[in-house]
């Protein structure tokens, strides 16, 4: 009986240690260590039942957005609270009032969903920073439309002088895959008035911090990346099933995607369809090298959409490649570099030119959806490389996810024999011969 125990014991720390590690990195994003998004409740103004509180959704993610239809947060109220009125967003459902003190409240719900206001809204319904149809920012895209607030007044306590900060906050931007912590009292908030001149501290300020989770959003990766170079004609495609797998019937040319087959019939019209493929992805990202110059290199990198059903706005594109050490030139797309832990390689952020190419069109029968740039590279020879597939990228996200890489023992290589950065011996040879024979030419 010892002996089992001695050996079972060690397995079950093991066990719980991995399942420690998979927790942490499933949440914990190297290329973004500091990322979340914060909600902040900050108590402004005090009333003789209760309190006005603005109420502020704040993007840390560096790269990932929250895109359509927008954001959407809840929480359990702990006192039998009611929101009174509310500016700058709704509550998705009243609930039922006390039609003798609280018939014209905004909400009574004891968890109520609060969403976010269209830009077209009634200029009385607004507050600062509110109404984009819940649409926020990555930070290091656009930092001035990386949060969204909205005011509320919150009444029902009876004159009590103590309040206690909502529970059991949920996120929704816009599906699955956040978990908010509680929601906690911290320092108050502090914020500038008269132009700078004098600071303004709010009563009581409570905040969650919410991270994201890809396996808690999606089964399946939603993008996939393809390879190619101009020293090979082979074509790296995506790996199959890299999103799910397609019918059996291959003459099919539309499919569901595989993330929505537990729908219900009346929602299968919402869901994704794309073009059937042996990746069934809705969105490919390509990497072609495509020269190698002297002192430069220069690679084209098109993004396709296979979603007939979706438009990508305000998409993005994160890259991890050591040839970002160097400088380079970017021409159809904004970019920039991003800090990281714990990486040797660069990382870089790309997205679309406003009113140009920052929507990425949804495909149709004839044609797909893609934007596409090149970016130049400079060289450092002591690094740059074109054997072991150097030139291709580490790995690539669209949209804050991860997409589904092809194995390195399918990338395209070097002919057998062929030289990355010289040519041979004996061409310099030849050629040096025939500039010898003809300068001799010309002087006889």
């Amino acid at each position: 009986m010892k002996i089992i125990i001695s050996y079972v014991r060690p397995s079950v720390l093991m066990l719980l240690l991995l399942l420690s590690i998979c927790t942490f990195s499933d949440c914990y994003d190297p290329l973004d260590p500091k990322g979340n998004i914060t909600v902040t409740f900050d108590i402004h103004d005090w009333r003789s039942d209760g309190y006005a509180a603005r109420v502020t959704i704040q993007n840390f993610y560096q790269y990932r957005h929250v895109d359509k239809p927008g954001w959407n947060i809840g929480w359990s109220w702990t006192n039998e609270e009611i929101i009174w009125s509310m500016f700058g967003a709704c509550a998705t459902k009243q609930g039922e009032c006390s039609p003798v003190k609280y018939g014209g409240a905004h909400s009574c719900m004891p968890n109520p969903v609060i969403v976010d206001l269209m830009p077209d809204a009634p200029p009385v319904n607004m507050s600062e920073n509110c109404c984009r149809g819940g649409l926020i920012s990555a930070r290091a895209i656009d930092p001035l439309r990386s949060f969204s607030s909205f005011e509320m007044t919150v009444v029902n306590l009876d004159g009590n002088s103590t309040v206690y900060p909502p529970a059991n906050l949920t996120l929704l931007a816009p599906g699955p895959g956040y978990t908010c912590g509680p929601v906690v009292e911290t320092t108050p908030t502090v914020s500038s008035d008269l132009g700078g001149r004098r600071q303004v501290q709010v009563y009581k300020t409570w905040k969650s911090t919410c991270t994201y989770s890809t396996f808690l959003a999606s089964k399946t990766p939603g993008c996939c990346v393809s390879l190619s170079t101009f020293y090979n004609p082979q074509v790296t495609a995506c790996p199959d099933c890299s999103c799910g797998c397609r019918d059996a019937d291959q003459s099919t040319v539309s499919c569901v995607s595989s993330e929505v087959d537990s729908l219900p019939l009346s929602d299968v019209e919402k869901a994704g369809i794309v073009q059937c493929t042996d990746h069934m992805c809705p969105v490919r990202v390509h990497w072609h090298v495509k020269n190698n110059y002297m002192d430069h290199w220069r690679v084209k990198m098109t993004i396709s959409n296979y979603n007939y059903k979706k438009n990508y706005s305000d998409w993005n594109v994160l890259v991890q490649h050591p040839g970002f050490k160097q400088n380079s030139t970017t021409f159809s797309f904004n970019s920039t570099l991003l800090p990281t832990a714990g990486f040797a390689d660069e990382v870089a952020l790309f997205w679309g030119l406003q009113a140009y190419n920052n929507e990425l069109l949804q495909a149709d029968q004839r044609q797909l959806g893609s934007v596409s740039t090149e970016i130049l590279f400079e060289k450092d020879s002591g690094m740059f490389t074109l054997r072991n597939g150097w030139a291709l990228p580490r790995r690539i996200y669209f949209g804050g996810e991860e997409c589904a890489m092809p194995l390195p023992d399918t990338f395209p290589g070097l002919p057998n024999g062929s030289s990355c950065t010289k040519p041979p011996r004996y061409l310099l040879l030849l050629l040096l011969t025939y500039m010898t024979f003809k300068s001799l030419a010309s002087w006889l």
